[in-house]
Formats: structure tokens, sequence, C-alpha cells
């Protein structure tokens, strides 16, 4: 053993200074919560809200608790009612499965390619058994926009995006989250802007926009919503939608101001960080990078690569020699849950059958973060180890 890591992988970068100053008047005058204003004011989420809408091209914006409440509130505006069957990816995290699961639907998974992709095949397979689709961009992963859309357009499937790993990202130009009836981010610590937790909900529909925002808790102050639809939407809606109180507040919208303000500049940052990994592990004997589409504007937070048909025990043990040197890799293949790696058949309130091409891809998938803290000479140190460690249990194997 030579070469040893000796950063964090959970370490994020501070908060900017101008969102330190915001949070500490916030906390100075002491309206926390988002309808609570003086006469003339404008609250820090309304403004985050209508920034957010912009930076995306919606015409609405709902700011709520987490990117998780922001799925089940989709599903609950868009129509799912208990019992429906709700199809979404197998490749995915938990949240997902559970949003599905907290309106009382029932998720029906579709595989997962060797792009970490939905398989638009099983899709079209599968496009007969549901009316709703919650499509996840796992890990930053996009697949084609273009074809899943004329999928669920021809069996009339609505579609809400997954958007927690594709904050910034595109497909075609077009932002994720902007190609279905709604998109939901998250702004949990280790997504692309950070307040802990809290979360986005967009979309163009006047009606499921109305909805959302009653559901997260307006009571009848929707009007002092900036990215709402007008009042007239309201009318019906705000006497038959129940407030399921998921706001989110003003001290986590001015942290976040400024950190949207700059995603741009951050998601190059990212970019730069992932491409160098990726670029130290071509070549690498055994294992297998994730080719990304030239349709695909990326947001590299995170990255994975494949050991295709290795054993259990193999890859086992490259996590553990990787480890042992600094590198922390999470494998999705494990058979039980290991901190927030799960597979579709550990869900055990979701119904699955066994998806064997599917089940082939999870048992290979390793994954790793890419926070902003690290250096570019410390991707290229990560990169090889890496190659080092899969290296040596390629040859043992051999």
């Amino acid at each position: 053993m030579t070469d040893v890591f000796k950063g964090s992988f959970t370490q994020q970068e501070p908060i900017p200074e101008a969102g330190i100053d915001a949070a500490v008047e916030v906390m100075r005058h002491g309206r926390l919560h988002r309808y609570n204003t003086v006469p003339g004011e404008l609250s820090q989420t309304a403004l985050l809200e209508q920034e957010f809408a912009a930076l995306v091209g919606a015409r609405y914006c709902v700011a709520v608790a987490s990117g998780g409440y922001a799925m089940a509130t989709a599903l609950r505006a868009a129509g799912v009612v208990p019992g429906d069957r709700v199809l979404s990816n197998a490749f995915t995290l938990a949240p997902v499965p559970g949003a599905i699961a907290a309106v009382g639907a029932v998720p029906v998974f579709v595989g997962v390619t060797e792009d970490l992709t939905i398989d638009l095949d099983d899709l079209l397979e599968k496009s007969g058994q549901a009316s709703y689709l919650l499509l996840s961009h796992m890990r930053g992963h996009i697949c084609d926009m273009d074809r899943l859309m004329q999928i669920c357009d021809a069996a009339g499937i609505s579609v809400i995006e997954d958007c927690a790993h594709t904050m910034g990202a595109a497909w075609k130009d077009v932002p994720s989250g902007r190609v279905g009836a709604a998109g939901c981010y998250s702004c949990q610590t280790y997504k692309h802007i950070n307040s802990g937790e809290g979360g986005f909900l967009v979309t163009d529909d006047a009606e499921l926009a109305a909805r959302a925002v009653i559901m997260s808790g307006s009571y009848m102050l929707y009007e002092r919503h900036l990215a709402a639809p007008p009042k007239e939407a309201f009318e019906n809606i705000r006497y038959e939608t129940p407030n399921i109180s998921g706001r989110m507040d003003n001290l986590r919208a001015a942290i976040l101001r400024p950190q949207l303000a700059d995603l741009p500049t951050q998601c190059r940052r990212w970019n730069e960080r992932y491409y160098r990994l990726e670029t130290g592990l071509r070549g690498t004997p055994g294992l297998t990078v994730i080719e990304r589409p030239a349709d695909e504007t990326i947001v590299g937070s995170s990255i994975q690569f494949l050991l295709l048909d290795w054993s259990g025990e193999a890859v086992k043990e490259v996590i553990a020699r990787c480890a042992a040197r600094g590198v922390e890799l999470k494998w999705f293949g494990a058979p039980e849950p290991q901190a927030f790696t799960s597979r579709y058949d550990s869900w055990r309130y979701a119904p699955s059958q066994p998806m064997p091409a599917s089940d082939r891809v999870l048992a290979g998938v390793v994954d790793m973060r890419v926070p902003l803290t690290f250096s570019l000479e410390d991707c290229d140190l990560i990169a090889r180890i890496i190659r080092s460690e899969v290296g040596a249990v390629w040859q043992d194997a051999a």
C-alpha cells in the first residue's frame, strides 16, 4: 500500500457568506414562518420560489420541507389515489417508492440498463399497468427523454420527475424536471444546494400547482406566493384539498437563495471533478465506466461504475481495500440494505418480482460521492487508488 486519501466524503463546502448573513437577518427579526411578514415585505421563501421557477423555466414553483414531500405532494396533486399503481425505477433510493407508498399507491418497478437509466423496453412492456410514472433520474443519469415521453404519451401515463440528483442538469438543453407534468427537487445536504433538508415542486399545470400550494400548508394565504397560479385557480380547490403541512421556512430559503444564484458555477466545478475521476478510471481491467450520451448535460456530484459479473465476495473485497486507503465506496448489490443503499427487493412494503437483467446490473453498481471539497488532485489520487485495488482483485480472480 502506498497512496492513502485522507479527505472526507461527507464534508460539504460552507454556506456562502451571503446566505449566512441573510439567515442571521431572519433570525434577528424572528419571522421564520413563510407567511409571517410585515406590510410591504416579500418573504424569503416566496422570493426563492420565484427565482427557482425562473431558473428552470417553470410557471409555478412550491418550496417544501423535503424532496420526498415534494414527490408525494406531486403524486397527490396529479390525481394518484390509494390503490393506484405507479411505475418507478428499480434502481433508485428508498424515498422514491416511499413517496408512492405514502399516498397509498402501489409501486410497479421498471428495470435498469447498464447505463443506469430506466429500461425503456421494460417500461413499454409495463406501460399498460399504470397511469402514472414517478421517474427517478437516479444518481444524475437521464434516459432518452424523447422516447420515454413517446411511450408515456401513447399509454396516457402522467410523468412526475424525481430530480433530486439532477438540479442543473438537462436533456437536449431542456432542464431536468421540465419534461413531465411536474418536477421534484431536493435541497438535502448532499444535493446541489444545501439547506440540510428542503425541496421544490415545479409545474406548468395551474390546477396541479394550486393543489400543491394548498397541500403544502398555505391555508388561505396562497396570494402571498410569487410563483403560484392566480387566485382564480384556487376557487374550488381550496375547499376540497387537504392541508398536509410541509412548507419550507424563511431560514432555509435565506440559506438557499445565494446558493441558487451560484448553481451554474458549482455545476461546472462538479463536472471538472467528475470527468477527472472518469478519465482516471478508464481502461481499468474488469471495471465498466458509464458512458454519458451527448444529449445529456450532467451534474457530476457523484460517480458510478460497474463491476459486472463479479462475485459478491470480490466486490466486497474491492470496497474493503479501497476503504483501507481512505476511499469510501458504496455497493448497491448487497443482499441486505447498507446505509442509504438498498434494492427494489429490499422494500417489502412494495411487492416485486425478480428481474434477472436488472439484478445483474444492480449486483455490479459501485457508487461514490464527489463533494466540492475535493481538489482535482484529490480526484487523481482517488482514481489511482480505485484503479489499483480493482486491478489487484481482478488479477487475483483471473
